[in-house]
């Protein structure tokens, strides 16, 4: 089986993936998409670039069932160590140097989410909203509530070093597999660097 994504040119446009980047196989990648080193792309997302340019720069990361999409001649940035949480939808905007977009956020077109942003899970950034560094982004529709503080943001460069070490160990050991029928003793656990979810760091 292979371990290749799914790749497709369109109008002889064909996709770039950095050899250090990891692309999960079940990925789709399609026409002007260009996938900076160290990036992780999850299972199930689809980078559509059949209109606009899609970029990942480097040590960045979009999760499963990821769609990245764009209006003809606009660019879809997640600027270096940008973070994408699984389900999220980026069209047309661009995610900011060491930003955080929470699971099943969706940012429209022309939005700019500044650098040390937190877009919270389920937000929706309309079109054209411009957001200053290290805003705190909630609601529906999304509005500033107040600034990221320091452990806020440590929080959120580990989880973004934690996808930096996954793209790693994918690249090395992920493999297909037939499935085990039932669980072996003293079965290993994966490694971790220790993360937690954020309401278990706060006092």
């Amino acid at each position: 089986m292979s371990m290749s994504p799914k790749v497709y040119e369109i109008d002889g446009i064909v996709p770039v993936i950095d050899e250090t980047a990891f692309v999960h196989p079940d990925a789709v990648l399609i026409g002007d998409v260009i996938v900076g080193p160290g990036v992780y792309v999850g299972p199930a997302c689809c980078l559509r670039g059949d209109f606009g340019r899609l970029v990942l720069e480097e040590g960045s990361n979009i999760q499963d069932t990821c769609v990245m999409h764009g209006f003809p001649g606009t660019d879809t940035v997640v600027k270096k160590n940008g973070h994408i949480g699984h389900g999220a939808v980026l069209h047309g905007c661009v995610v900011g140097e060491d930003a955080l977009v929470g699971m099943n956020a969706v940012i429209m077109d022309g939005a700019e989410i500044g650098p040390q942003c937190i877009v919270a899970a389920s937000a929706f950034v309309r079109a054209g909203l411009k957001f200053d560094k290290r805003s705190l982004i909630g609601g529906v529709p999304a509005k500033v509530m107040r600034q990221v503080t320091d452990e806020e943001f440590a929080w959120k460069r580990a989880g973004t070093k934690e996808y930096q070490d996954l793209a790693i160990r994918s690249l090395k050991t992920m493999k297909p597999a037939t499935a085990l029928r039932e669980v072996e003793e003293n079965r290993a656990r994966m490694p971790s660097g220790g993360v937690k979810p954020l309401f278990e760091t706060k006092g």
